[in-house]
């Protein structure tokens, strides 16, 4: 697990370096500022994200489910929130109705919430 959450980092990192880019070059000639600004949101927290398990893979040992659990939440609540908001952000280029993606991104967001207060539970957990 530890050898997958540092894949993840590393992957999600770089992947919301070259999704900036190109909403700071292509996107920003067709997408709406508002449009824009939300696929910004997507690559700032898949960043975040980024750095969460890249840290997690190097702090946690993953002896223990919850340690792996804390990984897997980051891992697929990244993909669910970051995802949703780009394919939300694009659906207008694409000419695809993808609203229905909107519940996905709030459930994103809540693994990604939960895997930080498993984090918080380990520090507490053990005294780091």
């Amino acid at each position: 697990m530890k050898t997958i959450t540092l894949i993840f980092g590393a992957a999600y990192g770089m992947l919301s370096v070259i999704l900036g880019a190109f909403g700071a070059h292509a996107l920003k000639k067709i997408l709406s500022v508002e449009r824009l600004e939300s696929f910004e949101t997507g690559v700032r927290y898949q960043m975040y994200a980024a750095f969460f398990l890249l840290i997690i893979g190097y702090i946690l040992k993953f002896e223990t489910s919850s340690e792996k659990w804390t990984s897997i939440l980051m891992i697929v609540g990244t993909m669910l929130f970051s995802f949703s908001i780009y394919f939300l952000s694009l659906q207008d280029y694409l000419g695809a109705n993808l609203k229905f993606l909107g519940p996905v991104t709030p459930l994103g967001g809540l693994f990604m919430i939960l895997s930080w207060g498993m984090l918080i539970l380990y520090f507490a957990k053990n005294k780091i």
